[in-house]
């Protein structure tokens, strides 16, 4: 089959997908669709089907797709026609009103092309690392750290150089990319009273919202969650009650654990034993810094166990990796690699009597240990732990091109905000907790072999609310229509096509209940100073230029009085949000510790 790149899959393939057919007579393959039934092809060839109608000045068919079709596919689509066992691929114009209704089918069957898992839908798998600096990893400029894994993976793949979270810290950016919507919409800018969940805490993800993985397990997807959660730690919070078929991993941060050290405080710092939890029941602890060393590989193992058991049916990876958010230690072979003496390693650091200093962004330290030797510690625990989260990612791909999966499975690598302490986030500004470049422009990576361009760089304005509405339009299904998503479909973008353009015309920078700042096009303004800079020519944030471009502030304070109106000013005021999910009842799934007095 001749692929959109020039080259072409095995001779065995026929029509696009294996349970498809060629009609008698006809031309064209025979599609299964997601909805009812239609045969879309030229006029007079191809009769339209239930609730379905051919306009007088078109040849196609127009409106809903159900069931199976016959389907051309022209202009910037692909028309796959059967030729004896063989199927190929040729373009021609289309009518601009049909070009929407072929977007989703078309992409499904690019998807599909060469075989593997069932109908050839496509298969998503999203690796979420917590605390990556922009400047982490080597597509994104690190002469530190080694990841070759992630180097293939831009290289057969395309560098997202604009790509935003929603925030600048855990929970309101793992919400926002799951709902496709702004945290504050959702009710989780914050947690009830810190800037994130923290243990037993009432609240968590609302059981209305729509997530990505309910999206796709509606259309018949195998969905997995291996890792960090952090939007719940109660029964109707936790990823099973969210779309996933199946969870291990914690539920919050893994400095919540009784080591850190505002424990003392009591409160909310007195964190129960950090659980790992399997779909809704506690199975394990993590009790010391070797079990934190050993949660990227069991994240990694379970999420490659899934891939393997799903191969034949189209399936959804989440991996929000626990790495590299402080504490931080890896594997003894990562460690060493790093510069440390395997021998010299003391797993037993991180007792009740030496607990880990911990700030308000997650950045830890050992309060025994020195400023200089903390710091060289963290600069070797940092890089181990990048260099593990590659070998990670090397596991997940090889596993996919293994199965023969590798053109029908889109992969994207990214981070839940920016880097904190022992992370490089140049060239960018700021860091995590922050709504600088640094805070919210992340390293992301999109692959997809045959489809992604290989090799390719986009630096348009994309977020990973886009996530949710992209994955439903190349799966075939729908975005929920009874509320506001503030993602978009970035396909195109994603596909390299020609002229492709951002589809955001505004990106909001907040801060907990706080709006802080607007981006449009290359202007990025800031609310409370008027500070505004060109982020094509300075992409540091250092200099500016509000004095010379009245018009741009002008416009941009138009942007910020619409997201005002949209979603509010203040925790009390927000005229378009859905409520938080809360319980009445709450406790940790582990017992507090009991502290003397």
């Amino acid at each position: 089959m001749e692929r959109p790149d020039g080259s072409c899959t095995s001779h065995r393939s026929r029509c696009p997908f294996p349970k498809s057919r060629t009609p008698p007579g006809k031309q064209f393959c025979r599609i299964p669709t997601a909805r009812g039934s239609a045969e879309i092809g030229r006029r007079g060839e191809s009769t339209c089907l239930q609730g379905v109608t051919t306009t007088d000045n078109s040849r196609f068919c127009n409106g809903p797709v159900q069931g199976s079709a016959d389907i051309e596919t022209v202009g910037n689509m692909l028309e796959y026609m059967a030729v004896g066992s063989f199927a190929q691929v040729r373009s021609g114009p289309a009518p601009r009103r049909f070009m929407k209704l072929m977007l989703a089918v078309s992409l499904a069957v690019l998807a599909s092309c060469a075989g593997g898992s069932e109908a050839g839908r496509l298969n998503f798998i999203v690796i979420f690392i917590d605390d990556l600096g922009y400047g982490d990893i080597g597509p994104f400029g690190s002469e530190t750290n080694d990841t070759p894994n992630l180097d293939r993976m831009a290289a057969e793949g395309m560098k997202l150089t604009s790509f935003y979270v929603a925030a600048p810290v855990c929970t309101p950016s793992r919400a926002a990319l799951l709902t496709g919507s702004y945290p504050r919409r959702v009710g989780l800018a914050t947690g009830p009273s810190m800037g994130v969940l923290y243990p037993g805490d009432a609240w968590g993800l609302h059981e209305d919202e729509v997530t990505i993985a309910e999206v796709l397990q509606d259309q018949g997807y195998a969905t997995g969650c291996f890792g960090k959660w952090h939007l719940g730690d109660q029964p109707e919070f936790l990823p099973t009650r969210h779309g996933f078929d199946t969870y291990f991993g914690i539920p919050y941060s893994n400095d919540m654990w009784p080591f850190h050290t505002r424990a003392q405080q009591g409160g909310p710092y007195n964190f129960p034993p950090l659980p790992l939890v399997r779909d809704s029941e506690v199975v394990g602890e993590v009790s010391d810094m070797r079990s934190q060393a050993d949660l990227c590989k069991l994240f990694t193992d379970e999420a490659v166990s899934f891939i393997r058991k799903h191969k034949a049916e189209p399936f959804f990876v989440y991996l929000p990796h626990a790495f590299i958010h402080h504490p931080r230690a890896a594997r003894e072979s990562f460690m060493e690699s790093a510069g440390e003496d395997r021998a010299a390693i003391d797993w037993t650091a991180v007792t009740a009597s030496s607990p880990w200093h911990c700030d308000s962004n997650g950045d830890c330290s050992p309060g025994s240990a020195s400023a200089d030797a903390w710091n060289d510690l963290t600069v070797r625990r940092t890089r181990a732990q990048i260099e593990e989260v590659d070998w990670s990612v090397g596991a997940v791909l090889d596993t996919v091109r293994e199965l023969g999966l590798a053109e029908e499975t889109l992969v994207v690598f990214t981070s839940d905000n920016g880097g904190s302490r022992g992370s490089v986030n140049a060239p960018l500004r700021g860091r995590k907790g922050t709504t600088w470049e640094g805070g919210m422009r992340v390293p992301t990576v999109a692959w997809w072999p045959g489809a992604v361009p290989a090799g390719a760089v986009s630096d348009e304005i994309v977020t990973s609310m886009d996530l949710l509405p992209t994955f439903a339009n190349l799966s075939g299904g729908e975005t929920p229509q009874d509320r506001t998503l503030d993602g978009r479909d970035i396909s195109d973008i994603l596909l390299g096509r020609t002229g492709a353009k951002s589809p955001h015309e505004a990106f909001y920078y907040y801060w907990q209940q706080d709006l802080r700042a607007v981006r449009s096009g290359h202007w990025k303004l800031v609310q409370e100073t008027g500070e505004l800079y060109d982020l094509d020519q300075d992409i540091g944030e250092t200099r500016d230029v509000a004095t010379n471009h009245p018009e741009v502030v002008a416009r941009l304070s138009g942007l910020l009085a619409e997201a005002a109106a949209d979603l509010g000013v203040d925790k009390q005021t927000c005229p378009n949000c859905r409520p938080v999910g809360a319980t009445e009842e709450s406790g940790t799934l582990l017992p507090r510790p009991s502290r003397e007095e």
